[in-house]
C-alpha cells in the first residue's frame, strides 16, 4: 500500500539511516474498538413547515422550542457549557452571523452574564431560549484528536508527507467582485493567466506540488493520515517518543467525498461495519482498492504545527464532550446547542465551536471527544439520531417574526432565502 499510494509522493532523497528496532512504527495500529453506546429515548420535534432548499437557518422555517429550565440538563454539564459559551463570547459579538438569525448586540447581555457566576442551569434559563430550525430532526457524527505514527524526517517505514500550506494555493474572497456573493470563498492557483482550481488528492498524492509544500512530518500509515485529516487536528507520536501537535491550516479547496457513503452504496462494507473501525479495517486489509478510494475523496487538508490546544474554527480550544462542529449558516458559531438523540452520551448541552467540511445543512452535528482510546472509540461509532434546538437569546425568536414570544408555541418560517450568507 505504501509502495502505491506514498512512494510517488516525494522527491527521492530519502534518509536510509536504521532505526532502533524498538522505535519502529507499528503498522497498521488498530482502532480503538467502537463503544457500545446506552439507548435512549430523544425528545420529539415540534410540529413545523420546513422550507425546503433553504440556505440559512433564517430561510429554514423557525419553531420555538421547549423552555429551557425544562430541558434535561445537569448542573454539572451546564457549568462546562457555560465556560465554553464564554469563551466564544469575543467571537459572537465580533462575528457576523451567517445564518440570519442574530446581531451581535444580541449576544451582550448573555456574555455580561456568563461571567456572572452564580448556578450555571439558571444561567442558561434566564438568558436563553430555544428555537427550533426547520423540522428539528437532527443526526449527530463524532470526531476527536488522533494520534498516528510519524517522523520529522523521512526514513524506512515513514514514507507518507504531511504537507503545510503550498506556497501557490490562493483563496479568492468572490465578495469583493460581486456583491451578492459577499462571504463566499474559492480556493484554486494561477495557471499562465488563468485562475485554476486547485490540485486535487490524486494529483497531490502523485507529485503534483513538486516542491512548493514545506512536509512538517512523514506519516508511516497513509490510512491514518487520511482520517487525521478528516478530524481536522491530531498529534504525531514520534520515534524518540515526543509528540508534535499539528492542525488544519487550510483545504484545496476541492469538495468532500465520504468515502464511508460510496463503500456502503457499493456493499464494501458487512453490517456492523459502517464505523470509522470498520472503514479503517477495511482499508488496512484491501491496500490497492483502499488507495483508489481515498482518491475518491479529492479534498486534501494541509496543516500547521500548534504550539497549545486544539483549536476550533472559531480560533478558541475546544473540549471534549462540550464542543461541537456545526454549518455555520445554520448554527450560529459559539452558540449553545441541546441535543436529545437516541444515545445517552450525545443527549447533552453543547456549545458551536466548529466547522467541519462533511458537516452541511440544519441540525446536522459532529460531536468533539478529545483524544485517547476512548475518545476514538465513541467518535469513530458515533451515529446518533433526534432533535437539536439552538439556545438564542431571550427575544430573538420575537424579533425575528415579529410577534410576541412564546416558550413551547409555535411560528411559522418567514422566507425562502434568508440573508446573504455569510463567514
Amino acid at each position: 500500500m505504501l509502495a502505491a499510494c506514498a512512494g510517488r509522493l516525494v522527491p527521492p532523497a530519502v534518509d536510509t539511516t536504521p532505526l532502533p528496532r524498538r522505535n519502529y512504527p507499528s503498522y497498521p495500529r488498530p482502532p480503538a474498538p467502537v463503544a457500545r453506546p446506552t439507548g435512549a429515548v430523544p425528545l420529539g420535534p415540534m410540529p413545523a413547515t420546513t422550507t425546503p432548499g433553504a440556505t440559512t437557518a433564517a430561510g429554514a422555517g423557525l419553531v420555538a422550542g421547549p423552555s429551557v429550565a425544562a430541558l434535561p440538563i445537569g448542573e454539572e454539564q451546564a457549568a462546562v457549557a457555560r465556560d465554553a459559551f464564554r469563551l466564544s463570547c469575543p467571537g459572537l459579538l465580533r462575528r457576523t452571523d451567517a445564518t440570519g438569525l442574530t446581531r451581535s448586540e444580541d449576544w451582550r447581555a448573555p456574555c455580561q452574564a456568563a461571567g456572572q457566576g452564580g448556578p450555571a442551569l439558571a444561567f442558561f434559563a434566564a438568558q436563553f431560549e430555544a428555537v427550533q430550525v426547520g423540522d428539528g430532526r437532527a443526526f449527530a457524527t463524532g470526531y476527536y484528536i488522533p494520534e498516528i505514527t510519524a517522523s520529522r524526517e523521512r526514513r524506512p517505514g515513514y514514507d507518507t508527507p504531511i504537507y503545510a500550506r503550498p506556497t501557490d494555493l490562493i483563496d479568492v474572497d468572490l465578495g469583493q467582485f460581486n456583491a451578492e456573493l459577499r462571504g463566499r470563498k474559492i480556493r484554486g492557483r494561477v495557471e499562465g493567466a488563468a485562475f485554476v482550481p486547485y490540485y486535487d488528492r490524486a494529483a497531490i498524492e502523485g507529485g503534483a506540488l513538486g516542491g512548493r509544500a514545506r512536509v512538517l512530518a512523514w506519516a508511516a500509515d497513509p490510512v491514518a493520515l487520511f482520517f487525521l485529516q478528516i478530524q481536522g487536528s491530531g498529534n504525531l507520536r514520534l520515534p524518540d517518543g515526543s509528540l508534535l501537535r499539528i492542525g488544519y491550516d487550510t483545504q484545496n479547496g476541492r469538495d468532500y467525498t465520504g468515502i464511508g457513503a460510496l463503500m456502503r452504496q457499493r456493499g464494501l462494507l458487512g453490517p456492523g461495519q459502517a464505523s470509522m473501525q470498520g472503514i479503517v479495517q477495511y482499508l488496512h486489509d484491501h491496500p490497492d482498492e483502499g488507495a483508489a478510494l481515498m482518491r475518491e475523496n479529492r479534498s486534501f487538508v494541509f496543516f500547521r504545527e500548534l504550539t497549545g490546544g486544539a483549536l476550533g474554527a472559531m480560533g478558541y480550544p475546544v473540549a471534549g464532550g462540550v464542543s461541537v462542529a456545526a454549518d455555520p449558516k445554520f448554527v450560529p458559531l459559539g452558540a449553545p446547542v441541546f441535543l436529545s438523540m437516541d444515545r445517552t452520551d450525545a443527549s447533552r448541552l453543547w456549545v458551536a465551536q466548529d466547522t467541519g467540511g462533511a458537516i452541511r445543512g440544519a441540525n446536522r452535528i459532529d460531536t468533539f471527544w478529545g483524544a485517547g482510546a476512548q475518545a476514538e472509540a465513541i467518535a469513530g461509532g458515533m451515529s446518533a439520531h433526534g432533535t437539536a434546538w439552538l439556545l438564542l437569546p431571550v427575544g430573538t425568536l420575537a424579533r425575528l417574526q415579529g410577534a410576541p414570544s412564546g416558550q413551547g408555541g409555535t411560528a411559522q418560517g418567514f422566507g425562502s432565502d434568508g440573508p446573504a450568507p455569510q463567514r
